[in-house]
């Protein structure tokens, strides 16, 4: 047992999220709220990304269960003045997601002592999944 007043060494696990995005409800709302809906949630950036290459609609689905996740690992959830944009995944040079704060996100993050974020996403016809560590100084 450790004792929670120890000083965190680089690489700690502060936090994890998951999430699991249904396909068909994701499709049945980007088909009914698409115009409103990509605004809201995606960044230019990641709307840009996901038209790279095919299977697009999968591909959102899991940039939108990986920002799901990092909302439950910082224990936010959205609302409040956190929108879904204030979690904006990029991919790294290797092509593996990240993902980058904006906003309050940012200072939250901090308080917390997150410096970097640990992300796996995968997806499927059916389902888009991901999970998140989020790792201290």
């Amino acid at each position: 047992m450790t004792d929670k007043h120890q000083p965190l060494k680089p690489g700690n696990v502060v936090a994890h999220g998951l999430d699991v995005v249904d396909m068909a409800d994701f499709t049945r709302l980007m088909n009914e709220q698409a115009d409103d809906f990509l605004d809201r949630y995606f960044t230019r950036g990641e709307l840009t990304t996901a038209d790279e290459g095919g299977n697009r609609i999968e591909r959102l689905a899991s940039r939108f269960a990986i920002k799901e996740a990092v909302l439950k690992a910082l224990g936010t959830g959205w609302g409040d003045g956190i929108a879904f944009t204030d979690v904006e995944v990029v991919s790294q040079r290797t092509g593996a997601p990240t993902v980058v704060l904006h906003r309050r996100l940012v200072a939250i993050a901090d308080e917390q002592g997150i410096v970097r974020w640990l992300v796996s996403a995968s997806h499927t016809t059916m389902v888009a999944m991901a999970s998140v560590i989020a790792l201290a100084s």
